[in-house]
This record gives C-alpha cells, sequence and structure tokens, in this order.
C-alpha cells in the first residue's frame, strides 16, 4: 500500500462525498495504490452511510471506521493511523480548509524529510479568513517563541509522515484533546532532530457544515500544551 489519506469526520455527510472525488482526481495521476480511511464518530447526519455507498476509482480502497465509544479528533486521528494500511499517511481535515491539490506534493517532498506540514505562514501560504489568519499567526509566533520553535505552521494539522515514524512515538499520549495534538506531535519530532519541511498551503472557507472548532477553549488548551512541553523540555 502506497498511503493511507486520514478523513477524521463528524457531521461532514455534505462534505464528504465531494471531498473523496477531489481526493481521487489528484492522487489518480500518481498511478499508486491510495487508501482512503474515514474515521467517524458515530456521526448523526449519515456521514458513514455517505462513505459507504462511495465507489472507488481504480486503485484506490475507501474504508469507514465508525466509532461508537470514543470521541474527539486527536483520538479519531491516532485510530486512523493503528488502522491504515499505508506505509505513508497524511492527515486532513474534511471541510476543504485543507485542499487535495497539496496532496501529490506532500507525498513527494516526503520522500526527502520525515515530516511535511502543510503551512499558512511560509511564502505562497494563507487563508481566505483574513482575522482567522492573523489570529493564527499571532498564536503561532507564541509558540515558536515559547519552545523555539522553527516550524512557522504548530495548529495546522495538515501533514505527512512515515507511519513506521509514527509508530515509533507514544500515540496516546501525544493524539489526545483536539487540534492541540498537533503542537505536541511536533515538538516530539523537533526532539528526535528529525527533518521537517513546510509547503505553503491556502485555507478556504467552509463550504458546507458547522466548524466543531470553539475559540476560546482552544486558546486556553494550546496555551496549556505549550507550557507542558516547554517544562518537559527543561526537565529532561
Amino acid at each position: 500500500m502506497f498511503a493511507s489519506i486520514i478523513l477524521p469526520t463528524y457531521c461532514e455527510c455534505g462534505n464528504i462525498a465531494h471531498l473523496i472525488s477531489a481526493i481521487e482526481a489528484n492522487l489518480a495521476p500518481l498511478g499508486q495504490e491510495i487508501e482512503i480511511m474515514v474515521v467517524d464518530d458515530a456521526s448523526p447526519d449519515g456521514t458513514a452511510a455517505a462513505v459507504q455507498a462511495l465507489t472507488p476509482l481504480p486503485g484506490f480502497t475507501i474504508r469507514c471506521l465508525v466509532r461508537q465509544n470514543e470521541r474527539g479528533l486527536a483520538s479519531a486521528i491516532r485510530h486512523g493511523i493503528l488502522n491504515a494500511s499505508g506505509d505513508q499517511i497524511i492527515v486532513m481535515d474534511t471541510d476543504f480548509n485543507h485542499s487535495p491539490d497539496n496532496l501529490a506534493e506532500m507525498l513527494h517532498t516526503l520522500q526527502s524529510c520525515d515530516l511535511v506540514i502543510g503551512s499558512r505562514f511560509v511564502k505562497g501560504g494563507g487563508m481566505e479568513d483574513r482575522k482567522r489568519y492573523l489570529g493564527s499567526l499571532a498564536f503561532n509566533l507564541f509558540i515558536r517563541l515559547v519552545l523555539w520553535n522553527p516550524v512557522h505552521d504548530n495548529l495546522c494539522g495538515f501533514f505527512a509522515m512515515r507511519r513506521a515514524d509514527l509508530l515509533a512515538f507514544d500515540l496516546e499520549s501525544i493524539f489526545t484533546g483536539y487540534g492541540e495534538y498537533f503542537i505536541r506531535l511536533i515538538f516530539a519530532v523537533n526532539q528526535k532532530k528529525s527533518c521537517i519541511r513546510e509547503i505553503p498551503v491556502f485555507y478556504t472557507l467552509r463550504t458546507s457544515g458547522e466548524s466543531k472548532s470553539h475559540f476560546s477553549s482552544m486558546i486556553f488548551d494550546y496555551s496549556r500544551t505549550t507550557f507542558q512541553l516547554l517544562r518537559q523540555k527543561f526537565t529532561k
């Protein structure tokens, strides 16, 4: 298996079929075997049924894992990693913030590094929502200063890694909570002095469904995680 694309979902019925079609369109020219894995938290809107009704293109496999007893973005990603068949893993959101247009470049870049990040804050990247862009930029500067971290986008969650490298980490301690898992993952990769590369991505506005992000709780959780990692850095 060449690669697994992990898509954590909750109430994304309006997006998911279109997203999977776009993933297939962008990766089909590679001529490689691709697994598209949806990890759904028992969405009441029929997300899983929409996925199960799809017929994959040749060379693609579509799997839908429905979790009945566990919830949360980070744990859904961990569940996907543990059950994936691909040697290479890409994790992306399902609201089209993360564009399928970037997938082929991410897989190509992964051939020469250990972690590829789709970054809004390198040359060529950005966001359609200017207010969110500035807020995310400011918080990323805070993370970089506190942790002395060279990565420009510690919050995006759009990344590619080899599955074997991911499994070498304590996934349960990293992939917990919501988006703060990505701060922990980048920190862990940096601690190993592994090669990280950022490629530019541009976030467009959501076209269907509602965002699951809650700004105030995110700021608290992300700040707490950052200072926890700072303490960890100086106690080792």
